[in-house]
């Protein structure tokens, strides 16, 4: 097994994220393009680097122009390093506050689970077997 680095890492999920795996209630906000990879892709992004690094998961409120406009996750890993790789999908202003850090809650996802199991695939198949899901829940629907 090659030793992976963050870049890998991060080049995995950049390369990964699409229009199949963005966030319905972002792309009722604004469609999911190549030049903006990263937006509606923070829950499940967050998801596969928890089953890679461990730790919690921090969501917090994104507003847009005063008006809350959904939520934003990202990670707080075992070393209390704060990880955030879809930060970058904001690019109106959006203002993301009242952060809190969460525990990943046991068992499936009760929404995205599909786009979750696609994401890990996408990911698996750039950077080799990934750790079995925080979760406990096989990755395969």
């Amino acid at each position: 097994m090659i030793p992976w680095t963050l870049a890998a890492i991060d080049r995995a999920l950049r390369t990964s994220w699409a229009a199949d795996t963005c966030s319905p209630d972002d792309v009722d906000r604004a469609a999911w393009h190549p030049g903006n990879p990263a937006w509606g892709h923070c829950d499940i992004t967050a998801l596969v680097l928890n089953d890679l690094f461990g730790g919690d998961l921090v969501v917090g409120e994104v507003h847009d122009g005063g008006e809350r406009a959904g939520h934003h996750w990202w990670n707080l890993l075992p070393s209390g390093i704060e990880l955030d790789l879809t930060r970058e999908q904001f690019r109106h202003g959006q203002v993301v506050s009242a952060a809190r850090t969460v525990r990943r809650p046991p068992g499936p996802l009760p929404r995205r689970h599909a786009e979750y199991v696609l994401l890990r695939e996408r990911v698996a198949t750039r950077l080799g077997p990934l750790p079995a899901p925080a979760d406990g829940i096989p990755a395969h629907p």
